[in-house]
């Protein structure tokens, strides 16, 4: 007590609470205790938070006068905010009590009683210990604080409103709106209680709208975003803010239905649950059945959106979702099915993968006897039957079909949704049956389906789509064993489904092209003009149904091509042929059909054009090339965009084959153009984000910082796989697109500039034609319609060499006895002759590049030892063109005909973009540094040992000049990061290890090293500008990809792309012990002294290689010198 230091006084230890109900049933931020005495002083525990038992924890102290007699006014107080309160909060419990009274309870603990809130007493436990001598302490009772009217108004209005709530009297409703009104007007925007005032009016006329005594909800939900906008993520009540706000819009939602006030308050309670400790009574309440729970119950009635928002959507949705949650199946399966939406319109297979896992879940979450497991089993086996149509992998659709078996056993006869799994497993054996031909599986499909249509009879809702189902499957048996009877049937059953399928029926379309597909099959049979006629007329039936911008046009466009198509077949006549093709355009040009559906149209059209010889052939695979440039573009992953260019039938061959037509229509040109704009799509892509800009800067230095920022960003937002984290990788993906719009938008904007027109379009033959400057550029063209070369010169035009004596089937042929010479070679002894391979280079020599070396020498004239560069595309890309040579001696014995090594300098270049940007790039040049890397003991499981290595390096070491930084990594520092940074220190570089080209995913064609594989993908992610060479003394680092071979996805393109402009490889297994010959060569004639003295200069590589494997003939075999090859500048 003020001025007494030493008095006997009594310490009350306030304990806890329990039973703890806030009379107003409001979500308090904490509980506290006040004590009031007689004199009005006043003491005031911390702010405890309410568990989810309705208990609070304080254990503090406070110490009371020892007057016998003095009356206490014991408290249990609700408070709203949890730091700086605005007035008292809410009374819970209060009561009078002696300090005799107090005393009677001795030092043990004891309970303190209060009246009841909701028919429960609430109780604090307390510990009183008298203390005989005390000084002033910090626990003692004060001056009560100062009292202020905002406070005084809000204390009466909770006062009011826990009235209202427990006699339900509107009158004190009002009561409490006017005093909570007038706190706030007296508390301005800037008034640091202005949340809390704001927020206890709206909690008032909140409860006044759900109990229908007042009703504007949207000024309330406004007041509770007010009040949330001033309390930030850092702010003690910003939990309770968000909680108050999705409290009003589950009202709002509730009253109104309104779709956006439920998905703000999933996004609201997707932020909330992990700012409420599991526990509190705040958890317990957002967490259960009248907060989450709703919720997540309202947005699965949602519309399914299938957009990138809509994604984003549920899996905040799923995420909301425990494990355990009993609407956890459904947020699973809503969120697999905008998946495949979205999977319909752009193509991207990751959508289809990630929703077949989600369905497995859902399904493991249904076990045997859970009564939603046959949808849950059903919509597994539907996502698992489209991937199967996507990629064509067999156990997908067993799986499938497995599945539509259980199910089926789940739906016994007299079961409700036997129908729907009869037509589901019909359909799956149908396409197993295109496969596989087993006829026991479209007689069973069949068979399913007519037990299917016993079951929907005359009246049935799903009777027109049986009979669709039917007659689809009756028209595939007679594609296959050519049963006149089931194709009469199928136009039947279509035509029975259309009757019932009036004019308004959404899928009425659908119909109206199955019957033209049938008719127009029974046409190629009878050649009855009225099939054909009646099926042309079906499809512009469809079109006529559907709005312009109509996803389904497509289709109706495809039928109408296929039914002017099979009427030229027949009557030839050019106007069908030229609405055929009328058709194909409008089918590839379809905005709104996803890329994967256009694509194919394409590839179609191309293919016809092919056949008929129509004009349009170029258009068609030009179109083919803008639609997979857009669809690949729009995949923010590395990997991605290989698996979207490796999923089409026919598109291997597109970009020779387009040059093939260009170069039969007369313009080499454009099958130059063509040539380069189809092939090493992955790398044309990839380096439109590191596009040197010197002329940009000195037009626009502000625009040219301004892409180069948004490439910068692009590139960073590439994933190079798919995360774990789905959720992430979906936001991630979304913010590349966003990105690549304003990327875009930079790039159009740039065009704009005079000088700049063409900026990353396609280039032209004049700009192509640089990558021949210091020397002639040979494309050799692999098409199942024609074989042949085209010839760059440095200046002027191409030149045509035609392979008449050789088809692609040659081709394959060469290449696969190479192999197989290659294999044999390597287990013959070194000085056995190499009669296959000699063979082999003989037929190159003479099919393939005597007739080159003709124009090279008699048109261009071109001096013995110059360069020249070898761009091979499809086939040609496994065969080593570089290895042509007569073996033949001089008819007067004085030697060796010379053969295309002796004759010139052979280099190859990917693409001829490829070899423009090294050469652009070779204008930033620094002081050259060297290091040799090098792994011989890759460990267990990872390759044999290397013993030559160590001694290679050692060797690469001592013949690079003094006058350059050498370093040398190896054995255990030789790892993945050592080696990374090592690539992107130096400018020279020296690889000796295993290399292992990947088949299957060439981005994970490796490097071996100590720890971790150093892969391709690794090495594009990279930008190394100022690297120079790259010597890959490692097994096959020149081969490409089987699946895409005009994209050359190997490691000495990965590394030429990175940045280094000079590269030898191998094209297979090499010899350590024998390469280490070549190496040791190579190294001697590239710094081989010249009047300037030893200079390190990466464009003398392809004459270094040429000179090491002339001098090592004597002690290397054929093989291992044929097996080295150089690539770029």
């Amino acid at each position: 007590m003020p001025g007494n230091s030493e008095s006997r006084c009594v310490t009350l230890e306030i304990i806890n609470g329990k039973e703890l109900r806030v009379p107003s049933g409001r979500i308090p931020a904490g509980i506290y205790v006040s004590i009031n005495d007689d004199s009005s002083r006043r003491w005031k525990s911390a702010i405890s938070v309410l568990s989810s038992e309705k208990s609070a924890v304080w254990g503090e102290s406070v110490t009371l006068p020892s007057h016998a007699s003095s009356a206490l006014s014991v408290e249990i107080r609700a408070s709203y905010e949890a730091e700086r309160m605005l007035g008292n909060g809410e009374v819970i419990g209060k009561l009078q009590i002696s300090l005799n009274e107090l005393l009677d309870h001795g030092d043990e603990p004891f309970h303190l009683s209060f009246p009841p809130v909701r028919g429960v007493h609430p109780f604090l436990t307390l510990k009183v210990v008298v203390v005989h001598a005390c000084s002033n302490q910090q626990g003692a009772l004060s001056n009560s604080l100062i009292d202020c009217e905002i406070a005084r108004h809000t204390d009466a209005g909770h006062v009011q409103f826990a009235l209202y709530v427990t006699s339900k009297a509107v009158s004190h409703l009002n009561d409490a709106v006017e005093h909570f009104q007038l706190a706030l007007d007296q508390c301005s925007a800037s008034h640091p209680d202005h949340a809390a005032a704001l927020t206890n009016l709206a909690w008032a006329r909140l409860k006044g709208y759900t109990r229908k005594d007042l009703q504007d909800i949207d000024a309330t939900t406004s007041i509770f975003r007010d009040a949330f906008a001033l309390r930030s993520r850092r702010h003690p009540d910003h939990s309770l803010s968000v909680y108050n706000l999705t409290e009003a819009l589950n009202w709002r939602h509730y009253k109104k239905n309104t779709a956006g006030d439920i998905r703000e308050a999933a996004q609201l309670y997707h932020k909330l649950l992990p700012l409420c400790p599991e526990g509190t009574y705040l958890h317990s309440i957002a967490a259960g059945k009248n907060g989450v729970d709703y919720v997540i119950g309202e947005c699965n009635n949602l519309p399914k959106d299938g957009s990138d928002e809509g994604i984003h959507f549920q899996r905040v949705v799923l995420d909301l979702c425990s494990l355990d949650h009993p609407l956890r199946p459904e947020a699973l399966d809503r969120l697999s099915s905008v998946l495949r939406s979205r999977f319909t319109q752009r193509g991207n297979i990751e959508d289809l993968d990630e929703g077949i896992q989600f369905r497995r879940e859902a399904v493991s979450l249904c076990p045997e006897g859970h009564p939603d497991r046959d949808f849950y089993l059903n919509n597994l086996a539907f996502s698992l039957n489209a991937r199967f149509g996507q990629q064509g992998k067999p156990h997908d659709l067993d799986e499938a079909i497995s599945l539509y078996e259980e199910l089926l056993r789940l739906c016994p006869i007299g079961h409700r949704a036997r129908s729907s799994s009869l037509d589901n497993l019909g359909g799956a054996l149908v396409d197993r049956f295109d496969g596989r031909n087993d006829i026991n599986d479209i007689i069973r499909a069949v068979t399913l389906y007519r037990e299917a249509l016993t079951l929907r009879p005359h009246g049935h809702p799903g009777r027109d789509t049986t009979l669709s189902n039917l007659a689809g499957a009756l028209k595939t048996r007679y594609d296959k064993l050519d049963v006149g009877e089931d194709l009469n049937e199928a136009i039947d059953l279509y035509r029975e489904s259309l009757r019932l399928r009036r004019l308004d029926h959404p899928e009425r379309h659908v119909t109206l092209c199955s019957l033209s597909s049938v008719l127009c099959s029974r046409f190629k049979q009878t050649q009855q003009n009225e099939d054909v006629g009646e099926a042309i007329s079906l499809c512009q039936q469809s079109l006529a149904a559907l709005s312009v911008l109509h996803p389904d046009r497509y289709f109706s466009y495809m039928w109408l091509q296929e039914a002017y198509l099979s009427r030229y077949r027949i009557l030839h006549d050019p106007a069908d042929l030229s609405l055929a093709v009328e058709n194909f355009r409008l089918a590839s040009r379809h905005p709104t059909q996803g890329f994967p559906g256009r694509i194919a149209e394409a590839i179609e059209w191309a293919r016809q054009a092919e056949v008929y010889q129509h004009e349009s052939a170029l258009e068609a695979y030009r179109m083919c090339f803008e639609l997979f440039d857009s669809h690949v573009m729009t995949r923010s992953s590395i990997i991605s965009r290989r698996e979207a260019a490796t999923a089409f039938r026919g598109a291997r061959s597109l970009p020779v084959d387009a040059a093939s037509c260009a170069i039969r229509s007369g313009n080499l040109q454009q099958a130059i153009e063509l040539t380069e704009q189809g092939r090493g799509q992955q790398w044309s892509l990839a380096s439109r984000l590191r596009t040197p800009l010197e002329d940009l800067e000195s037009t626009s230095p502000e625009l040219a910082r301004k892409f180069l920022h948004l490439s910068k960003q692009l590139s960073n937002a590439q994933g190079s796989a798919a995360g774990t984290d789905r959720a992430a990788a979906d936001r991630a993906a979304i913010e590349y697109r966003r990105f690549t719009r304003e990327w875009e938008a930079a790039v159009t904007e740039i065009r704009d500039l005079r000088a700049f027109s063409r900026f990353l379009l396609p280039p032209l033959y004049e700009d192509l034609q640089v990558a021949a400057r210091h020397g002639p550029v040979i494309i050799f063209i692999a098409s199942q319609y024609s074989c042949s070369a085209i010839i760059i010169p440095t200046g002027g035009s191409p030149h045509h060499v035609p392979f008449p004596s050789i088809a692609l089937a040659d081709l394959k042929t060469l290449k696969d006895r190479f192999g197989r010479a290659i294999r044999e070679a390597s287990r013959m002894n070194p000085t056995e002759s190499r009669t296959d391979l000699i063979v082999l280079s003989r037929i190159l020599w003479d099919e393939i590049m005597l007739p080159i070396i003709d124009v090279l020498e008699r048109v261009l004239k071109l001096k013995r030892r110059s360069r020249i560069w070898l761009c091979p595309t499809a086939a040609f890309t496994s065969i080593p063109l570089h290895a042509a040579n007569p073996f033949l001696t001089k008819p007067d014995r004085s030697g060796k005909e010379p053969c295309l090594e002796d004759l010139y300098i052979c280099s190859y270049t990917p693409t001829l973009s490829a070899l423009v940007r090294s050469r652009q790039l070779m204008k930033k040049r620094v002081p050259p540094s060297f290091v040799a890397i090098g792994q011989g003991q890759p460990g267990a499981g990872k390759g044999k040992a290397l013993l030559a290595v160590d001694s290679e390096l050692e060797l690469v070491h001592d013949l690079v000049p003094v006058t350059a930084s050498r370093t040398i990594i190896s054995g255990d520092a030789a790892t993945r990061a050592g080696a990374l940074e090592a690539l992107q220190k130096n400018t020279w570089v020296h690889l000796a290890c295993h290399g292992k080209q990947d088949p299957v995913q060439p981005y994970h064609s490796h490097f071996v090293m100590k720890d971790e594989h150093l892969t391709l993908l690794d090495i594009m992610e990279r930008d190394v500008p100022h690297a120079e060479f790259a010597f890959l003394s490692a097994c096959h680092t020149a081969v490409g990809d089987e699946e895409t071979p005009d994209e050359v996805i190997h490691l000495a393109a990965g590394l030429q792309f990175s940045g280094f402009k000079s590269v030898v490889g191998t094209l297979w297994e090499v010899d350590d012990s024998v390469a280490k010959h070549v190496v040791e060569a190579f190294y001697q004639y590239m710094f081989k002294p010249s009047k300037e003295g030893v200079v390190m200069n990466c464009t003398r590589a392809a004459w270094a290689l040429n000179c090491a494997t002339h001098a090592v003939k004597t002690e290397v075999p054929l093989e291992q010198r044929m097996v080295f090859v150089h690539i770029g500048v």
